[in-house]
């Protein structure tokens, strides 16, 4: 089996959708095809992230399918920029590594989680995430307080058992608050606890509550927030400073007593490397569609397993990103908790799949169909800006 050609679709035809996924299909000479996915459809990278798979894409053409690791080493160490990694030189191996997992695991008919070891759970545990933009098919910023309560018992109503909040990113108007970081004054800490009081209260002591910072704190600012919220219980707190320090989030996690978490702007086991090794982090959050994909995800997450750390896998795309995600899922022993962003709730994410991979009573039964167990309509394919590179 040989690769004929790569084409990359942006679906990018629904201006009122809140991010443009990149996806890619890897075609060969016997008629199999994988779907992979680039992880920049959103935050303004997206150019940029089509640019490099033209240009790794050229690279693999008439290669074997099959050899996914060669195909991986070759692209990280041998295109020049690849050992200098980065966002968008691992979202286009991530979206390339992750076509050529799909790619063998439909020719050999089986889920890629088999090619992986096997599952160690049939179904996994959601959270609700972002609820600072409500719980439903039609996100709104919130303002206020009691309105987060409320989306938190929606989430809850719909059979979740966690959600995810941001008590920050929006002001008392639900205006977008642009920074955060130093010390945060009375009026700024109070509405944070405020809003995280209102939404246990709303759910209760079962329910986990995961608190999202999006790095927009730093560590003067995580010190007071953590003083706020010792009371409340909170499963885990989320980039509540700069993600590239591993000295900084050591510094925080010997000082606070909330767990941490983060890694969705961390790029491969070597990026993971020392935030494991200090034991900074209780749960990274890989993005399998920027860490460099299925492969490199798969060995992070063992890296992590030597340490006690725990994996919550980042997912904030389309429905590919989420298909190769659940793969892993099923695998790894030291699995946390699986994102279900409130994006995956809109018309237009749910179109872009075949299938619907929305949890039900807060679990996602991890589907037998080979591959991803995940297609895009040709519909929407037919939709999308594309390029093609043979």
């Amino acid at each position: 089996m040989k690769i004929t050609n790569v084409e990359i679709f942006c679906a990018d035809f629904d201006k009122t959708a809140p991010n443009e996924p990149i996806f890619i299909r890897i075609n060969t000479d016997e008629g199999i095809s994988g779907f992979g996915e680039v992880g920049v459809a959103y935050g303004n990278a997206k150019l940029g992230g089509i640019g490099q798979v033209q240009d790794f894409a050229k690279l693999i053409i008439g290669e074997n399918p099959f050899c996914i690791e060669k195909i991986w080493d070759r692209l990280y160490r041998d295109t020049f920029w690849g050992q200098g990694g980065g966002t968008l030189i691992f979202a286009a191996m991530s979206a390339i590594d992750i076509a050529l997992w799909d790619i063998k695991g439909k020719a050999l008919n089986v889920p890629v989680y088999e090619l992986l070891g096997g599952k160690t759970r049939d179904k996994i545990r959601a959270y609700a995430s972002q609820i600072q933009f409500g719980w439903g098919k039609h996100e709104h910023p919130l303002g206020g307080v009691e309105a987060y309560g409320l989306a938190a018992q929606k989430a809850v109503a719909d059979g979740y058992t966690a959600i995810k909040v941001d008590p920050l990113q929006r002001d008392e108007n639900g205006n977008k608050n642009h920074r955060n970081d130093g010390l945060l004054t009375f009026d700024k800490l109070k509405l944070c606890r405020d809003r995280l009081v209102a939404i246990r209260k709303a759910v209760g002591d079962k329910v986990d509550i995961i608190l999202e910072l999006h790095a927009k704190t730093d560590i003067n600012a995580a010190f007071q927030i953590s003083k706020l919220i010792e009371d409340l219980n909170i499963y885990y707190m989320e980039e509540a400073c700069g993600s590239l320090n591993p000295q900084l989030s050591k510094e925080l996690k010997n000082k606070v007593n909330v767990p941490l978490a983060a890694g969705e702007r961390i790029y491969s086991r070597y990026g993971f490397k020392p935030f494991l090794e200090n034991r900074s982090l209780d749960v990274i959050q890989p993005d399998i569609a920027t860490c460099g994909g299925i492969s490199e995800c798969k060995k992070i997450c063992d890296m992590a397993r030597i340490y006690d750390v725990l994996v919550q896998p980042h997912v904030c795309g389309g429905p590919i990103s989420c298909a190769a995600a659940i793969q892993i899922e099923a695998v790894i022993p030291n699995f946390c908790i699986h994102e279900h962003h409130i994006g995956n709730l809109s018309d237009f994410t749910r179109s872009l799949g075949v299938y619907d991979e929305q949890p039900v009573n807060g679990y996602i039964i991890v589907s037998d169909r080979p591959g991803l167990g995940q297609e895009i309509p040709a519909d929407i394919l037919a939709k999308c800006s594309k390029k093609k590179i043979v």
